[in-house]
C-alpha cells in the first residue's frame, strides 16, 4: 500500500523538486532530457517567463510565431520572411504556459531577433510592430494564465496593445501582479489606462507604480478611484519615484484595502500633507520601505510623525548623507535609531561627513537583531576625511555585525587590502570575497516581482 502511494505521488515529488531550478535555465534544459515525465514539468517552467532568459536565444520568437492563427501567417508571408526561422512542427502548445508579461523585454527580444531577418523594401519598424501584436492576439486567443504583467508606457504602438488587451478583458482577470512604469509625458493618452486596467483585475494581490518625478497629476488620479473588488485581495503596494506634493486624497485608496500587507515608498517626493494623510489612516498601514531622497529634509519633523507611528513596521530604509544640514540628518538619525527597531535591509551612503559616522555605527547596532543586509558607501573630497571615515568605520564595525548578517558591501576609497582594519573583520569569521563593491540587488528584485 505505501509503496503504490509512493509511486502514485511520483510526478508531485518530482514537480516539487525541479520547480526549484525555475530560475536555473542550464538545469530545466538538462531536466527536459531525462525522460517524457522531466520533460513534461520542466517545459513549463522554461516557458512561464521566456523574455527573461538571459541567454540571448532568441529562436523561441519563431517557435511562438508557429502557434499564429492563419489570417496573422498570411500578414507575416508579405514580408517574405525565410522559413527557416519557424520550426515545421512544435511538441508543445508553447504560448499555453506563459506566465509573466513584460513590455519592454518583449520589445527588446523582438528587436533582437528581428535584426538578422532580412525584409525586402519592407518598414522594419512596421515589421516589428507586427510581430509584437501578434504575440498579444496570439496570447489572447490562446487564453493564457498571466499572473504578472508589467506594463512601460515608452513605446509608440503601446495605443494598439492597450486596445487589443481593454477590449479582451478576460487577458487580465487573474493578474496578481500589475506594474506601471511611466518614461515621461509623451503619452498623455494613456491617462486612463490604470483605472481601466485596475478595474479589470479581480485577483489583483501586488500593484507597482513607476515614473521619473514628473509624473503628471492626471496620471495619479487614479489613486484615489473606487477599488472596492480589490479590497480583501490587494496586499503590496510600491509607489517607486513619484511626487506626492501633486497627490491628493491617498488616503480614499488605503481606506479601501482590508488586507494590506505592505508599503514600499521608493525615492518618491514626499510632502507634508501626502505625509499627514497616511498618519490620518484609519486601516492598518504597514510601511515596510522607506527610500528617502535628498530633500526630504526639508519636512524633517513629518518624518518624525511618520516614523513614530509606522516605524516598527519598516524593514528597509536607505539614504544619502551629506547633502543636508548636519542638525537635519542627526535629527533624522535620531528618529530611525528611536522608532525603527526592526530593520531588515539598510543602505547608507556617506559624503563629506565625517561627524555622522558614529551615528550610523549607533544605529547599525541599534537595529543588529534583525538586520540580514548591509550596504554602507563611503565618499570624500578630501583624502584625510576618507581615511578618517575608513579607519572609524573598519575599527567598530566588526564589532557590531550580527552573527546572521547575510549581505555586506563596503565602498570604502583609498584602504589598503593588507590592512590591520581589513583583517580584523577576520576576528569574527568575516571573509572579504571581494574588494570591489558588490552589487545590492533588492531595489531591482523589488521592482521585478
Amino acid at each position: 500500500m505505501s509503496y503504490s502511494k509512493t509511486f502514485s505521488d511520483l510526478p508531485e515529488l518530482t514537480y516539487d523538486t525541479i520547480k526549484y531550478f525555475k530560475n536555473d535555465f542550464s538545469t530545466l534544459y538538462s531536466c527536459i532530457l531525462v525522460n517524457r515525465l522531466w520533460c513534461r514539468l520542466a517545459i513549463p517552467l522554461l516557458w512561464e517567463n521566456p523574455f527573461s532568459i538571459p541567454n540571448e536565444n532568441y529562436k523561441f520568437i519563431g517557435i511562438y510565431l508557429h502557434n499564429l492563427n492563419d489570417d496573422l501567417k498570411e500578414q507575416l508571408n508579405e514580408y517574405k520572411i525565410d522559413d527557416n526561422l519557424f520550426p515545421s512542427n512544435t511538441l508543445f502548445n508553447y504560448p499555453i504556459f506563459l506566465k509573466y508579461f513584460y513590455t519592454e523585454k518583449t520589445i527588446s527580444s523582438i528587436k533582437k531577433w528581428s535584426k538578422d531577418v532580412e525584409l525586402e523594401n519592407r518598414s522594419k519598424f512596421e515589421f516589428k510592430r507586427l510581430i509584437y501584436m501578434s504575440l498579444i492576439k496570439m496570447f489572447i486567443e490562446n487564453e493564457v494564465n498571466i499572473h504578472t504583467f508589467d506594463i512601460k508606457v515608452n513605446f509608440s504602438y503601446i495605443d494598439d496593445m492597450l486596445e487589443l488587451i481593454l477590449q479582451n478583458p478576460n487577458f487580465l482577470h487573474n493578474i496578481r501582479n500589475l506594474k506601471f512604469s511611466y518614461g515621461n509625458d509623451l503619452f498623455s493618452h494613456t491617462k486612463n489606462l490604470p483605472y481601466q486596467m485596475i478595474n479589470l483585475c479581480q485577483n489583483l494581490k501586488k500593484i507597482s507604480l513607476a515614473s521619473d518625478n514628473s509624473f503628471p497629476i492626471y496620471k495619479t488620479s487614479f489613486l484615489s478611484k473606487d477599488y472596492n473588488h480589490l479590497s480583501n485581495t490587494l496586499n503590496t503596494i510600491i509607489l517607486y519615484d513619484l511626487n506626492f506634493k501633486v497627490i491628493t486624497n491617498l488616503d480614499k485608496l488605503f481606506n479601501q484595502l482590508n488586507v494590506l500587507e505592505s508599503v514600499h515608498i521608493i525615492y518618491c517626493i514626499l510632502g507634508t500633507d501626502f505625509i499627514q494623510q497616511l498618519i490620518n489612516l484609519t486601516k492598518p498601514f504597514k510601511l515596510k520601505s522607506l527610500f528617502l531622497t535628498r530633500n526630504d529634509l526639508q519636512i524633517v519633523e513629518s518624518l518624525q510623525l511618520l516614523l513614530q507611528k509606522y516605524g516598527d513596521y519598516l524593514e528597509n530604509f536607505t539614504f544619502r548623507f551629506g547633502y543636508n544640514l548636519l542638525s537635519e540628518e542627526q535629527q533624522l538619525l535620531e528618529f530611525i535609531i528611536k522608532y525603527c527597531k526592526n530593520i531588515k535591509i539598510l543602505d547608507l551612503f556617506i559624503k563629506n561627513n565625517t561627524q555622522i559616522i558614529y551615528s550610523l555605527l549607533n544605529l547599525t547596532e541599534n537595529v543588529k537583531q534583525n538586520l540580514s543586509h548591509l550596504s554602507i558607501k563611503i565618499f570624500a573630497d578630501s583624502f584625510s576625511d576618507t581615511i578618517d571615515v575608513n579607519s572609524i568605520t573598519l575599527q567598530n564595525l566588526g564589532q557590531l555585525l550580527p552573527l546572521k548578517l547575510e549581505y555586506l558591501s563596503l565602498t570604502l576609497y583609498d584602504i589598503e587590502y593588507e590592512s590591520d582594519e581589513l583583517k580584523e573583520f577576520e576576528l569574527y569569521n568575516i571573509k572579504i570575497q571581494s574588494y570591489q563593491e558588490l552589487n545590492f540587488k533588492f531595489m531591482k528584485e523589488l521592482l521585478d516581482f
